[in-house]
């Protein structure tokens, strides 16, 4: 039974474009390439700038029409890259 949990499990992460190394995500290239390529204007934010770390719902995340499991901000001139549904920063693009 934790075989077929566990081929489950691998298979839906593959399916969704996502991986995981511990507590990393893997970011797929082509949702960075489109984070990097965007214009949008910088907010000011007064909190850490850290992976792992939730932005506030004030903060204006964008979507990426691609992949709809990230979204993107720049805060502080850092673009980074969030879960839209808890705002959480999983990568800081560099």
């Amino acid at each position: 039974m934790k075989r077929i949990l566990i081929a489950v499990s691998a298979a839906a992460l593959f399916a969704s474009g996502t991986a995981f190394a511990g507590d990393t995500v893997v970011i797929p290239g082509e949702v960075r390439t489109y984070v990097t390529e965007q214009e949008v204007p910088s907010v000011t934010y007064d909190g850490d700038i850290v992976v792992g770390s939730e932005l506030p719902n004030s903060v204006e995340v964008h979507t990426i029409p691609s992949n709809s499991d990230y979204a993107y901000t720049v805060i502080n001139k850092k673009r980074v890259i969030v879960n839209p549904h808890t705002h959480k920063i999983i990568e800081i693009v560099k």
